[in-house]
């Protein structure tokens, strides 16, 4: 069920019957040459339409504000300073639990976003809440990976590649421009070898200049669509459990009660 579709009395019989509602979080940047600034916010509410299809949760409206700022040279990227970003997502969850859900799971549909999030889910601690808040990661089965692997003909994924190039063509074929797709393949520079993470920002940047990252040539909408359905069943697999979680709002509370109890010694 998607928020903005909803009539009000329909919204709060969703969130009686769900108790869950997903925000999916991408960002509008450069995704090569061949794919629409947003690409993350569409793949990622996408993906959480459906997986809410399957295993019944409310979806967030399309959010597209998120850590971005190593694409901020490219036109059309939109960024928010650090201070109002963490203010503005801090709120969109508040205003989540104001309406009366008790866990939000937050989809990251943007690697940029990805200690963005564990930060905030840290965040978590500072204040308490009338929510748990859930950190969706997609942790495939090897069974999974491999028939991930075996869609998937190109070898180097990150940005714009072959599949989420294809995801975007199951996704929303009309605004994929497969003739704008490069001749060549962008492959890592390897310019900041000793930085381990590929998404701190410089060092990403450093290995994929062009926010291309990958080779997006063999791309079909018939891969994306297998490849979609494996993320699918995948989130709404994590939707169920959340459902059916009580350990972290049981240590929610025991937290802020220990805090309580000790501030009061």
């Amino acid at each position: 069920m998607n928020w903005e579709n909803l009539t009000s009395a329909e919204f709060a019989t969703a969130v009686k019957e769900t108790g869950v509602c997903i925000i999916a979080m991408g960002v509008v940047e450069k995704h090569g040459e061949h794919l629409p600034l947003g690409t993350d916010f569409l793949n990622g509410h996408a993906l959480a339409s459906l997986a809410a299809q399957k295993e019944p949760a409310v979806v967030f409206p399309p959010f597209y504000f998120g850590q971005i700022y190593e694409a901020k040279c490219f036109p059309g990227t939109i960024t928010l300073r650090p201070t109002l970003l963490l203010e503005v997502i801090q709120e969109i969850f508040d205003e989540i639990g104001r309406n009366g859900f008790r866990k939000i799971i937050v989809l990251s549909a943007h690697g940029g976003n990805h200690f963005l999030l564990n930060f905030l889910a840290q965040c978590t601690l500072a204040e308490e809440k009338p929510y748990s808040l859930y950190v969706y990661q997609r942790r495939f089965t090897e069974e999974q990976q491999r028939k991930w692997q075996e869609i998937c003909e190109t070898k180097v994924h990150g940005h714009a590649c072959e599949c989420e190039t294809s995801i975007s063509l199951a996704n929303h074929d009309h605004l994929v421009k497969m003739d704008k797709v490069p001749k060549n393949p962008a492959l890592p520079l390897n310019r900041m070898e000793h930085l381990t993470s590929a998404f701190t920002g410089i060092s990403w940047y450093s290995n994929y200049p062009e926010h291309y990252a990958g080779d997006a040539r063999p791309a079909t909408k018939e891969k994306g669509e297998a490849l979609r359905q494996l993320q699918v069943d995948h989130l709404a697999e994590f939707i169920k459990k959340v459902k059916e979680d009580n350990v972290v709002p049981t240590l929610n509370k025991e937290f802020f009660k220990r805090v309580k109890d000790v501030q009061n010694r």
